[in-house]
């Protein structure tokens, strides 16, 4: 009988500010553990299909991303809070994911990290579809086609998919970790945590 690596199941969402803030920890967590543990990511979907705008949200948002930056150390550009018609809809950036989990799986996490570098540190429009094809042609991906798929029934439903997941297992927020043993479910970060703990707690179930 094969035994089964662990598996790794991070719920984030490319515009989520912790999850921006905690890329370097999750990614010095798998850097670290990449041979005991396979990773999962899941759209979590933090505000998709929302129609608030930067009128509404961009002081919010601004405290948060202070908070995530004083914290992290993560860089932020704010120029895009001042855009008051710009829409705070998370499902394209997680959608655009999904795209290149199908397209490309090994790319998958680098496109998300990649997503919040655009969003957070260039201020991308994240309602484009131009974003997000111009950014998987870098992956040597076809642009006009990465475009087409991004608009379609298929992926869109599939993004949904993701979100369901995440409802179905009671993740409300992010960024969210889940170690899974077999079917043994652990706990490893809700919110933002460090990799030194993530680690430790890991190599504590997975020995």
């Amino acid at each position: 009988m094969t035994q089964t690596k662990s598996q790794l199941i991070y719920f984030g969402d490319p515009m989520c500010s912790w999850c921006y803030g905690f890329s370097p920890e999750i990614s010095e967590t798998l850097d670290s553990l990449s041979e005991r543990v396979d990773f999962k990511l899941v759209m979590g979907g933090l505000r998709p299909y929302n129609t608030e705008t930067m009128a509404d949200l961009g002081d919010f948002l601004k405290g948060h991303w202070e908070e995530v930056g004083q914290r992290s150390g993560q860089p932020f550009s704010y120029d895009i809070l001042k855009d008051t018609s710009f829409v705070y809809d998370t499902e394209p950036a997680c959608r655009a994911v999904v795209l290149m989990r199908k397209l490309q799986p090994e790319s998958e996490f680098e496109f998300f990290k990649k997503i919040q570098q655009s969003f957070y540190k260039k201020n991308k429009n994240t309602n484009q579809t131009a974003t997000y094809s111009e950014l998987a042609a870098t992956y040597g991906l076809d642009k006009d086609d990465f475009a087409q798929q991004f608009e379609s029934d298929e992926i869109k439903e599939s993004v949904k998919a993701d979100f369901n997941y995440s409802q179905q297992v009671g993740v409300r927020s992010f960024p969210t970790v889940v170690l899974q043993v077999g079917e043994q479910y652990y706990l490893i970060a809700q919110g933002y945590v460090e990799a030194k703990q993530m680690i430790e707690k890991i190599r504590g179930i997975v020995r």
